[in-house]
């Protein structure tokens, strides 16, 4: 096979990149790469103390230094005739194994690793096919890669580089379980590649690597579901990293460096294929994406359009065919759009024809294996073409992958992209943002939680992001810093990942009318941490700075025998180390203010408790005592994200349903009811909602959002009124709280489909408001009448709690402090809410 015929299956399309318009920047020329030949020795003087590429997060087959090809024999799982995937005709996960053991047999261009285990442990593979490598040339590769990054100004001028750097192709698959497609697509792509005699082929393998993930999310493949077995949307997960299968994948991606990245999906009606639409990234060098990514789609195009398929005719390739905000690439939540920010040109693909929920059930075997034959061979053409593009332009994308770091080392300014740079492009597509010269995460007393700081600093390791920390006091932007602070340097390569991370954001409402997901995100607002911006105003940091590898929070317990000790609930860890002793049979008290008090006696199980959870106790008040806490069971209707993170936090989990009570749920045990979702307490039968009404009598009820308070409303507990805004607004909001829940959190929120109460009646307390401009950043516009605007919920209470006159203790949330895992330092006012409502109801 020819790399013609691999390209299209007869023509090989793989446009220019495109020029610059007239007084553009337009990054680095191929030609421009210089003068000086490669010396491993010199790059090994050179080479900064840290390891770029952090560890996969499994077990990974053969030594990282080793030659290719890194061949394992991989373990193989029994056949499951209930494999959703068989009805397509499509490969089941227990044969991938069997096939991908065959290759490795039959052919030395194959190497396939065990990256991870998804949530119920099925094994993750990542394939790398290229042409054999003995292990002085893989050492070689792999250090024009690290210079790449931690060197790009030098990378930039290296010979060596650009003649002789493989280039790194990724092809991430399934990641939706149900749109399988991707993976059958990457199997077909992988064999061809590992057994073809031509030429073409040959070479092509000799100068490039592709890596496929070929199932990114095995559990849902096999279960025919989107989301993983933790009810995680993985194409969601990756700023926040919450799931294994997703920290395989963004390990991968940083371990592998890739300058394209396609990311397979369906079922869009017509195939569809990035770049997006408007708002873009603010934080990207998008100059730099948009010269390859729309001539790359183009020719993604093109190959379908050669397969001859009627349902093949033609793209959607968003940037030129959709309105702004109808698939924009603004979150780094999605694989394509996080890879940009590590030097990759991302895309998302969906294949045409649906196959999956509905159609899955509904339409005849056959036309369900028509379709998905359709949909594999799109999925295939446009694998080809990506690979066939990275080939031809090999050198650009490399020259343009090193400018990228090169500017964040350097703290260059985003260049100015012009009106017509690439055909459509215009004033809508113009994002960009002012880089701060640092971030500072304080240590000592100016640090609201030392557990929360030390975890945002261990989740920027972990995504390439440098890390310092101070040896000694030191002023930066004009504050004094203690000695131990973490201070982010933002002229480094990633600087772009570093700012979407730690940055407040935008309000992007006016610049859209609507948008494809959430708008608005913040590690620096929502994680728990205090983190604080230096301005621009100077090139150099303070000396006594020194690069991390890693953070982590150290348990202290007072040295004070005989004392009571006491646990600030300011962070996640603080709540599960009070669930770990409430665990080990000791009563402690809920104090007033977000505080408990751990008997002296607990004092052995708090200082192994402590040293566990990275938390920081310190001696209670004389006399400080509250009501008295038992372990705290949850019966949840709510979404998977809201009960993994209960759970994650030590609490006793029960999920339920208006279907699970109608079935005749079992109270006994239960301390708390949440609801979330999935809970319609008006259309309850009679028998289960005389039960809930007897649970009532002495439990407790901690709601959020619109189906919060309509339950709240069906069964008559607090007098309130809720207000709501649009479903799709999102981001984060300033709050005031200074309530017994809400006295320790943060005066950030995040809200989805925010909700607000006015109207308390007796005995309703506001614990937070929504402050006077309330949305910081994120996407909240009006509903069609008018109403439901962020000056709507200006003022209005955010979170009220009281006791119901049946006896239950309720707290009503109008933010979303679980949402998808994200906002960590939201995590323990909710928490607050479940040890109070136990603790007062009946």
């Amino acid at each position: 096979m020819s790399l013609a015929a691999l390209a299209l299956g007869a023509v090989l399309v793989a446009p220019a990149p495109v020029a610059a318009a007239p007084g553009a920047d337009a990054g680095l020329a191929a030609d421009a790469l210089a003068e000086r030949r490669y010396d491993p020795r010199a790059e090994r003087a050179a080479a900064p103390a840290r390891d770029a590429v952090r560890a996969l997060t499994a077990e990974v087959a053969g030594p990282r230094t080793g030659g290719f090809p890194r061949q394992t024999v991989l373990r193989t799982f029994p056949v499951d005739e209930a494999d959703r995937s068989i009805k397509l005709g499509l490969v089941p996960y227990h044969e991938i194994a069997r096939r991908l053991n065959a290759l490795q047999r039959t052919s030395d261009r194959v190497s396939v690793e065990v990256t991870g285990r998804s949530a119920l442990g099925r094994d993750l593979y990542l394939v790398t096919v290229t042409a054999p490598e003995t292990p002085a040339q893989a050492r070689r590769q792999e250090a024009m890669k690290q210079r790449i990054l931690a060197d790009p100004e030098r990378a930039a001028q290296d010979r060596a580089i650009a003649r002789d750097y493989k280039v790194p192709v990724f092809v991430n698959a399934n990641i939706h379980g149900n749109e399988w497609e991707g993976t059958d697509a990457s199997l077909r792509v992988i064999e061809e590649l590992a057994t073809s005699s031509d030429r073409e082929v040959a070479a092509l393998l000799r100068t490039t690597r592709v890596y496929f993930t070929v199932s990114a999310n095995p559990d849902g493949r096999n279960a025919g579901t989107r989301r993983n077995a933790r009810d995680f949307d993985l194409n969601r997960d990756f700023i926040t990293a919450s799931q294994p299968e997703t920290r395989v994948m963004r390990d991968a991606i940083i371990r592998t460096q890739p300058v394209v990245l396609v990311d397979e999906h369906g079922y869009t009606g017509t195939t569809l294929i990035e770049p997006g639409t408007p708002p873009h990234g603010q934080n990207y060098e998008y100059d730099l994406y948009i010269k390859h990514a729309l001539p790359n789609a183009l020719g993604m195009e093109a190959a379908i359009q050669a397969l001859g398929y009627p349902e093949s005719a033609r793209a959607d390739i968003p940037f030129r065919d959709f309105p702004p905000g109808e698939w924009d690439d603004w979150p780094p939540i999605f694989t394509p759009m996080y890879s940009i920010y590590h030097g990759a040109v991302g895309h998302t693909v969906e294949f045409p024809l649906r196959v999956n929920n509905r159609e899955y059930d509904a339409l005849p075997v056959e036309e369900l294996r028509r379709r998905s034959s359709i949909n594999t061979d799109i999925a295939a053409a446009t694998i080809r073409a990506s690979i066939a593009y990275a080939d031809e332009h090999r050198s650009e994308l490399v020259a343009d992958q090193i400018e990228v770091f090169r500017r964040g080392e350097a703290g260059e300014a985003q260049r100015e992209v012009p009106d017509g740079y690439v055909d459509g492009f215009g004033p809508e597509d113009r994002y960009s943002t002012e880089f701060p010269r640092a971030y500072v995460i304080p240590a000592g007393r100016d640090q609201r939680s030392t557990p929360a700081a030390a975890r945002l600093v261990q989740h920027l390791l972990d995504n390439d992001v440098e890390v310092h920390r101070a040896s000694r006091a030191s002023s930066l932007g004009g504050t004094r810093y203690a000695a131990g602070s973490w201070v982010v340097d933002m002229h480094q390569a990633k600087r772009g990942l570093a700012n979407v991370m730690l940055e407040s954001g935008r309000d992007i409402s006016d610049d859209v009318p609507v948008m494809y997901d959430i708008s608005g995100w913040s590690h620096g607002l929502l994680w728990g941490a205090t983190v604080t911006p230096v301005e621009q105003g100077g090139d150099s940091l303070p000396g006594g700075l020194r690069e991390v590898a890693g953070a982590r929070s150290w348990g202290v317990v007072p040295a004070a025998p005989g004392r009571d000790l006491l646990i600030g609930l300011d962070d996640a860890a603080d709540v599960a180390a009070v669930n770990a002793l409430l665990a080990r049979g000791h009563v402690l008290q809920l104090a007033s203010g977000g505080r408990v008090v751990v008997p002296a006696a607990a004092r052995a199980d708090a200082v192994r408790v402590a040293r566990e959870q990275g938390v920081r106790l310190s001696l209670a008040p004389a006399g400080l005592t509250g009501t008295p806490m038992d372990p705290v069971t949850v019966a949840a209707a709510a979404e998977g994200d809201e009960l993994y993170a209960m759970r994650e936090m030590g609490f006793e989990v029960r999920p339920v349903s208006n279907a699970v009570l109608d079935a005749g749920f079992d109270w006994t045990g239960v301390d708390v009811l949440v609801v979330g979702a999935g809970l319609d307490g008006a259309t309850l039968g009679a028998p289960a909602r005389a039960a809930l009404d007897a649970f009532l009598a002495d439990g407790g009820v901690v709601a959020r959002g619109t189906t919060g308070a309509a339950f709240n409303a069906a069964l008559d507990l607090l007098e309130v009124e809720a207000g709501g805004g649009p479903g799709t607004a999102n981001g984060v909001v300033d709050v005031d709280g200074s309530g017994e829940l809400t006295a320790r959190a943060p005066g950030h929120s995040f809200v989805y489909s925010p909700v607000w109460f006015t109207g308390m009646g007796e005995g309703v307390v506001t614990e937070q408001s929504y402050a006077a401009d309330p949305l910081v950043a994120g996407h909240w516009r009006p509903l069609e009448d008018g109403g439901g605007a962020p000056e709507d919920a200006a003022g209005a209470a955010s979170v009220v709690r009281g006791l119901d006159e049946t006896g239950a203790s309720v707290v009503l949330f109008g933010t979303r402090p679980l949402f998808r895992d994200h906002p960590k330092g939201l995590y323990a006012q909710w928490a607050n809410a479940l040890y109070w409502t136990d603790a007062t109801a009946g």
